[in-house]
């Protein structure tokens, strides 16, 4: 089997990290006897999480840490996908509210010849009514607005070639993240912007129903955040008109 690199971003994860999300992600990892990596980008927390990773990947040769300055989920995402030495390339939420055993339905999409393999949260069972109402909304303007046909793209579980991740990364042209909403925490336009690009460049993109299950978070504040998901997906789709990409 391809060597799998496995990227979670973190800030301020104390909470979920003392209650062993490292040991349950590692332990599966091991039982499935693959060759894999787990990168820990730290995106300037301010709590003890760097410390408890730190003492975690001490123990742990698979794990390794990359410390950035505070600069959002993206940029701390774009930075695992690019020290990632894997064939495969996913990022997961250190939350694991899809947990890290879904692995095992994106691998034979590989097989299969897929570049890319995307998380879909198939009902989004357990999550507020106004979370529901906003991803419907999300999705029909993302299909108006970008053409993009998937169900859902704000799935914290999406995996890549080595090959893909070469292509789309560099083309990326927006900072996103950059907080446009004092407050924000979710950049949605780069999940966006990497399926679009992908998409234009006919990237072989496979969308799979995975389990999830709610996490409330204080970061996530539906109307900034639906009002900075609108503005980047017209900031994509003018990017493309002018030949940016």
């Amino acid at each position: 089997m391809k060597k799998i690199s496995i990227i979670i971003p973190a800030y301020n994860e104390e909470k979920n990290l003392k209650r062993g999300v490292l040991s349950e992600v590692g332990n599966y990892l091991e039982q499935l006897k693959i060759d894999y990596e787990v990168i820990i980008v730290d995106d300037g927390s301010s709590d003890a999480s760097v410390e408890i990773i730190k003492k975690y990947i001490s123990k742990n040769r698979n794990f390794r840490l990359i410390q950035n300055q505070h600069g959002g989920k993206a940029i701390a995402v774009t930075t695992g996908m690019l020290a990632g030495e894997g064939e495969i390339i996913l990022f997961t939420d250190m939350d694991q509210a899809t947990p890290i055993s879904q692995v095992e339905k994106f691998m034979p999409k590989f097989e299969e010849g897929y570049e890319i393999v995307i998380g879909s949260r198939h009902g989004r069972q357990g999550a507020p009514a106004v979370r529901k109402l906003s991803a419907w909304g999300f999705s029909v303007l993302r299909g108006l607005i970008l053409g993009l046909p998937f169900k859902d793209t704000q799935c914290g579980f999406k995996a890549f070639s080595k090959v893909s991740v070469d292509k789309i990364l560099p083309r990326i042209k927006s900072e996103w993240g950059v907080v446009h909403f004092k407050g924000g925490a979710v950049n949605a336009g780069f999940d966006v912007e990497i399926l679009y690009l992908a998409k234009k460049y006919g990237l072989k993109i496979a969308e799979v129903d995975v389990e999830w299950q709610y996490v409330d978070t204080e970061r996530v504040q539906v109307i900034k955040d639906a009002l900075a998901a609108i503005y980047d997906m017209f900031r994509i789709r003018w990017n493309d008109l002018r030949g940016k990409y």
